[in-house]
């Protein structure tokens, strides 16, 4: 009679959604390529510059560390309320081209 257990740790886990293997899981690019993402520059009290971005999902997309990474790389402050996240100053190619990086389209990113 064979071993179950060295059956079951074999076996590799399978993606819910997608029915596929977690290796070979496409699930979090498509969501990537269907969402539509736009960064515009709003001026708030006493003039200055602060960069939105809008449309992430904040489902799929963990707003809080992408709000983290976002601050980093750009080296400025800001926070993530509503479904946006906000930056301090004007970033607006900055910030494109940390979503390009991170996986999202350059057609699905719309600058404002």
């Amino acid at each position: 009679m064979p071993n179950n257990n060295l059956l079951v740790s074999i076996m590799a886990e399978v993606c819910s959604t997608c029915g596929l293997p977690n290796d070979l899981c496409v699930c979090g690019e498509i969501e990537k390529e269907q969402q539509r993402i736009r960064i515009r520059l709003e001026t708030r009290k006493f003039g200055r510059p602060t960069t939105i971005i809008d449309g992430l999902d904040d489902k799929t997309s963990n707003m809080q560390n992408t709000a983290q990474k976002l601050k980093g790389y750009c080296a400025c402050g800001g926070t993530h309320k509503n479904g946006l996240i906000m930056l301090q100053g004007d970033h607006r190619d900055r910030v494109r081209e940390f979503l390009v990086k991170a996986g999202y389209p350059q057609g699905n990113i719309e600058l404002q």
